[in-house]
């Protein structure tokens, strides 16, 4: 007996469940599930239309110097005074002196180069004269065949001459560190980090500072294989650049743009991220050739940055609201002579946190999306449509861009 419990509990379960869902199920036409009958649902709509859409791909990266380089002294000696240029943070300009070395060291060299360059000199023009005379005494005692370089003193000639070439190039590299002892800024520039003080003495390659480039600045950003497709990027700086918007990621209020332009590619996609990494350079971060007046925040070292970089234009297409889309690839379309909701699953081409970009031959020109929440939406469901309000809940009017311009 209770074998046949056991055995006949399960089956009975089962049928009874079958019975059960047999009765639920609706019956279904052409595929498509019936709504129960007087069932009305109501949604606001936003209409499709093909046009072109220019694509961008949104990433992000961290400003650095163009160039960053690290000051140093190139003799050595006691520092003297540091320029208002070489505080940390100062800006200044090519060839501007930003330290300067006691000189007396310097000059004293100086001095002696000249000492030794004036008695090389002497020692030239009076071995230059003994040459001259040395030839007339020849010529005078009547020999006719020509003399041989020691009778004509031309060894002693030529020593002098060389020990005037030395003191010359001596009173040359005296003068030069004379002239090293004022450091001067490479480039245009910012001070990074100082790292000597006044009264400090320094050898040949001491490091006196860190600073970089302000004319340019870079941004490393990185775009994702997938994404590569809608740009049009340049491999090398001979190639045109591209345009790339960037704005402030510290402070999402802010409404400040700087311009830019990728100027070139890393080359090897990244082995851990698969992204390619993209090189966007800045003109004048500091606005520093701007006046006052003109001049916008400055775009800092280290700064983090989003950035939009304009890709390809996309023909005849249709931008869907990503709010309006169900379970990833699902959207619900309006029939205006039924008032009927039809199910239509779709197959993005581009897409971004608020919208779709789709190529669908289906989809009639001017055709209305469903745009409301539905918390339960059969298809062919008869559908009321609501006005629109202001402003749109669900963002459509806002996500759905302008067409591209004919460029």
């Amino acid at each position: 007996m209770q074998f046949l419990l056991r055995v006949l509990i399960p089956i009975v379960i089962l049928v009874a469940g079958w019975i059960g869902y047999k009765q639920l199920s609706v019956p279904e036409e052409k595929g498509k599930r019936a709504a129960p009958e007087g069932r009305v649902l109501k949604t606001q709509v936003h209409e499709l239309r093909r046009h072109d859409f220019e694509t961008s791909v949104k990433t992000q990266g961290v400003v650095r110097a163009l160039n960053e380089a690290t000051l140093t002294a190139d003799v050595g000696g006691k520092v003297q005074t540091i320029a208002p240029g070489l505080e940390d943070g100062a800006f200044f300009k090519q060839d501007d002196v930003l330290l300067r070395l006691e000189p007396d060291d310097f000059e004293a060299d100086v001095a002696t180069a000249e000492a030794q360059l004036a008695r090389a000199s002497a020692l030239f023009s009076q071995e230059e004269a003994k040459a001259n005379q040395a030839r007339l005494n020849w010529e005078d005692l009547g020999y006719e065949e020509e003399p041989n370089e020691l009778v004509l003193r031309l060894p002693q000639l030529r020593e002098a001459e060389a020990n005037v070439k030395a003191a010359t190039a001596a009173l040359d590299r005296a003068r030069r560190d004379l002239e090293r002892a004022s450091v001067r800024a490479p480039f245009n520039g910012r001070v990074l980090m100082r790292t000597v003080s006044v009264g400090q003495s320094v050898s040949p390659g001491t490091p006196l500072a860190s600073i970089y480039t302000t004319d340019y600045a870079e941004v490393r950003l990185p775009i994702a294989a997938t994404e590569l497709a809608f740009l049009t990027i340049p491999e090398s700086r001979d190639e045109s650049p591209v345009d790339v918007e960037l704005r402030d990621s510290l402070n999402e209020e802010s409404e400040t743009e700087w311009h830019g332009e990728i100027v070139g590619t890393e080359g090897a996609l990244d082995m851990e991220s698969r992204e390619l990494f993209a090189i966007a350079r800045i003109a004048d971060p500091f606005s520093l050739a701007l006046k006052p007046d003109e001049r916008r925040p400055p775009l800092r070292i280290g700064q983090p940055v989003g950035a939009i970089i304009k890709g390809k234009i996309l023909e005849n297409v249709m931008v869907v609201p990503r709010s309006a889309v169900r379970q990833l690839d699902r959207i619900y379309l309006v029939d205006e002579k039924e008032m009927i909701l039809t199910r239509h699953e779709i197959v993005p081409i581009w897409s971004d946190k608020e919208i779709l970009v789709i190529r669908d031959a289906e989809i009639p020109d001017g055709a209305l999306l469903a745009t409301t929440r539905l918390a339960y939406a059969p298809n062919i469901t008869r559908v009321e449509i609501l006005p629109p309000t202001e402003p749109d809940p669900t963002g459509a009017d806002d996500l759905n861009p302008k067409p591209a311009e004919d460029s």
